[in-house]
């Protein structure tokens, strides 16, 4: 968000009146170095009689005013440059100021949402279980589908506790070496066993990948990128989570086939709070933490992380590890 047009306004008439001041001012000086050159003139031609001196001196007084009328017009332009960059720091500051706190503001709403659609629909399920009598087959499914949202739920509580200690200057990553193919795919069947068994997600993971990664926060890259595949994508999901090691590179890449990502906006979906669109008209569920905690933890981990497009329709989030 902009600054709003109230004080879009006071400030551009501010700026404007500032620099108008500021030409009039310029040219009163050369105004009156001119006028004081002519008076000058005035003088020696009242004083000298003989022509050729007169000419030396009035030519030397021509070339000062002339060095004069640089200086005053070089100095004005220094000032008048800083003047705009400050004008520009001004109004940068103020729109970043103006874009956090409507960050912020989306934010509380989307988290609001997101904590109580799960308490909510676990409420209504314990309910069901106590009022309703029901097969033991339904009572399965209903205790089953309430512990996804309590899973949910926990993921969410995880992703907001771990961005604020990412923020903490003392915490710390405890990196040990790990076969993350057996990561990958314990943590795919354990959180997407669904879109395992319906086809939405495919695996195609190299057996015995290692490297030294932080178990504790490492997960959380992958959960992160297919929870949002699985959120920007239609119906017909196709989900790729692809593991490779070559010439010391290990490569992770969760693709889909989803709705993409604008050019203009693949740097800002890293930020902490972005998301595209506004929270009051936005269908998809998120708090805007889950890409800024995936930059965070794969920069942690000593890798790069990009966004690129899926032709013809999609996106591929790519991590590249350099294997010491």
């Amino acid at each position: 968000m902009k600054i709003n047009s109230r004080s879009g306004a006071i400030l551009t008439i501010l700026f404007g009146y500032i620099l108008m001041q500021f030409i009039w001012w310029e040219v009163l000086l050369v105004r009156q170095s001119t006028n004081i050159m002519n008076e000058q003139q005035k003088l020696l031609e009242l004083s000298i009689s003989r022509e050729l001196e007169l000419k030396d001196k009035v030519d030397a007084l021509h070339q000062r005013h002339q060095t004069q009328t640089i200086m005053i017009v070089c100095e004005g332009t220094v000032f008048l440059l800083l003047l705009l960059f400050g004008m520009y720091k001004v109004k940068k500051a103020i729109d970043k100021e103006a874009d956090l706190k409507n960050q912020q503001q989306n934010f509380f709403l989307s988290i609001t949402h997101e904590l109580k659609t799960p308490i909510s629909a676990t409420k209504l399920q314990l309910q069901t279980l106590l009022k309703q009598k029901l097969s033991t087959e339904v009572q399965n499914d209903i205790i089953q589908s309430a512990l996804q949202e309590n899973e949910r739920l926990n993921k969410l509580i995880d992703n907001v506790l771990l961005a604020s200690r990412m923020d903490s200057t003392d915490y710390r990553f405890n990196a040990g070496t790990e076969n993350i193919s057996d990561l990958l795919t314990a943590l795919a069947e354990r959180y997407y066993k669904k879109e395992l068994q319906n086809g939405q997600l495919h695996l195609n993971i190299q057996k015995d990948v290692f490297y030294a990664v932080d178990v504790q926060t490492f997960p959380s890259i992958v959960t992160n990128l297919i929870d949002n595949a699985i959120k920007y994508s239609g119906s017909d999901k196709k989900i790729n989570l692809q593991l490779s090691a070559e010439n010391r590179l290990i490569r992770l890449q969760v693709i889909d086939n989803g709705f993409g990502i604008a050019v203009a906006d693949r740097e800002k979906v890293f930020e902490r709070f972005y998301r595209i669109g506004n929270e009051e008209t936005r269908q998809t569920k998120g708090t805007g933490l889950g890409l800024y905690i995936v930059q965070n933890i794969v920069n942690k981990h000593s890798g790069r992380i990009r966004l690129l497009a899926n032709e013809p329709q999609g996106s591929i989030f790519e991590i590249v590890f350099n294997v010491a």
